[in-house]
């Protein structure tokens, strides 16, 4: 007889959970991470929109139950799926600085390659950026992860173009960021012989305008003393 307060699915549900934490020989994620994972494969296959909880849990080899254990409700789910996808890209641009420390130029290069990497590979796009366009509500909890995600690393980008010398960085950055999200959205429209093949070669080519036009105004500063120091000789000479 089950003791007051327990239902058979949650008892069997525990006995489960517990067969999966004794053994040790299993290398399958305990399930919270199985909800997590098998979330994300099925938001950006099908959109979050698109699939329930109870297909979640059902391909995560779980129950609704278990899932809203871990998590109090769909949207909460949505936010921990792109606080790791967040995650996840942080990694990636601390990978730009152990590859090429104290090389702003070359980590700028690297982060142009790898979002070519991204939108070639990768005919969903962007996790954060499919999210902000699927969750239409203003006061969704999701909005303010992608407001910060995005938010942090366009500063990111702008602090590395600085670094790298290249005047009007924040420009720069703005002029790469669009560029790259442009880019994803071709990929799912066009395909991957569109314009977006050739990110790599545009992307390079605005950093190399950005570049020259610093030492064009360079040049010209030179220039400009170098006229101005000529006229004061012509004046004293003449007088």
């Amino acid at each position: 007889m089950l003791q007051t307060g327990h239902t058979l699915s949650s008892d069997i549900e525990f006995s489960f959970e517990g067969l999966e934490a004794m053994d040790s020989g299993t290398t399958q994620p305990k399930p919270r991470q199985r909800i997590i994972d098998t979330a994300r494969d099925l938001f950006r296959k099908r959109g979050i929109r698109g699939i329930g909880v109870d297909a979640i849990a059902d391909a995560a080899d779980t129950n609704k139950m278990t899932l809203y254990r871990h998590f109090g409700s769909k949207d909460d789910l949505i936010v921990t799926c792109l606080r790791e996808a967040a995650r996840e890209a942080d990694e990636i641009w601390d990978d730009f600085e152990k590859a090429h420390p104290g090389d702003s130029i070359a980590q700028l290069n690297a982060w142009i390659r790898c979002g070519a990497e991204c939108v070639v590979d990768d005919s969903r796009g962007c996790d954060i950026a499919n999210a902000a366009v699927e969750l239409a509500e203003h006061d969704h909890p999701a909005k303010r992860v992608i407001e910060e995600f995005k938010t942090a690393h366009l500063k990111r980008l702008a602090s590395l173009c600085s670094d790298a010398g290249i005047p009007n960085p924040e420009l720069l950055a703005d002029t790469l960021w669009l560029l790259l999200e442009g880019a994803r959205v071709s990929r799912q429209s066009v395909g991957i012989k569109g314009p977006s093949a050739r990110f790599i070669e545009i992307g390079e080519a605005v950093v190399a305008a950005f570049a020259r036009s610093n030492v064009d105004s360079r040049r010209l500063g030179i220039t400009s003393k170098t006229q101005r120091k000529s006229g004061k000789r012509l004046s004293a000479i003449s007088a």
